[in-house]
């Protein structure tokens, strides 16, 4: 059975959205911590209440753009990944992929930029392994299951490769053009590790 939505529902989902946009706009235009709870509902021409409401404040409102984001930079790589002709092709163009999300202006600023300093490390590492971290192991093993790469423990060379990953995706945001570079250099590290 189809439930109807109510106009309630209907204004709160809109409110809800109107806040998203309005804190992605302004979540890439400045930096978070200049940033004020005030600024953003006036931006967005509603009431702190609906902020608080909808997300318990500005950080909260922060961490909603940036699941929204990583769910985003997932639904990519495993298109990308699904595109290859084998675990070992999948694997570079998820590389591919997620080096491409890096360059992507909000992502970047958003993510990468921010993220780590308004939500601190630990939940940054935490929202960022469910969404990409979760990749990253299952092409581990399925690497490790086809015999396409030397035989480590699945979860020390997810962690080694996450890991690269994350600091290469960090190091991208000081080094202008770096991508290209990025890109080879992983190549070469899954390079190193392959069976073959």
């Amino acid at each position: 059975m189809e439930t109807v939505k109510t106009m309630r529902d209907k204004y709160a989902e809109n409110t809800r959205q109107t806040l998203l946009d309005t804190g992605r706009r302004l979540f890439v235009e400045r930096d978070y911590a200049k940033l004020s709870a005030e600024e953003l509902v006036r931006a967005a021409g509603l009431t702190r209440g609906a902020l608080y409401h909808h997300f318990d404040g500005k950080r909260g409102l922060f961490e909603a753009v940036f699941d929204e984001l990583e769910s985003q930079a997932a639904q990519r790589i495993r298109a990308a990944t699904a595109a290859g002709s084998d675990p070992l092709d999948q694997a570079e163009r998820g590389i591919e992929e997620f080096l491409d999300v890096c360059t992507d202006p909000d992502y970047r600023k958003i993510v990468l930029i921010n993220g780590p300093i308004a939500l601190g490390w630990q939940r940054w590492r935490e929202l960022d392994r469910q969404h990409l971290g979760r990749l990253v192991i299952d092409a581990a093993r399925t690497l490790l299951a086809d015999e396409l790469i030397k035989p480590y423990p699945a979860e020390l060379l997810a962690s080694a490769l996450y890991g690269a990953l994350t600091e290469l995706s960090l190091t991208l945001t000081e080094v202008e053009g770096g991508r290209p570079q990025a890109a080879d250099l992983m190549r070469d590290l899954l390079g190193g590790l392959t069976a073959r």
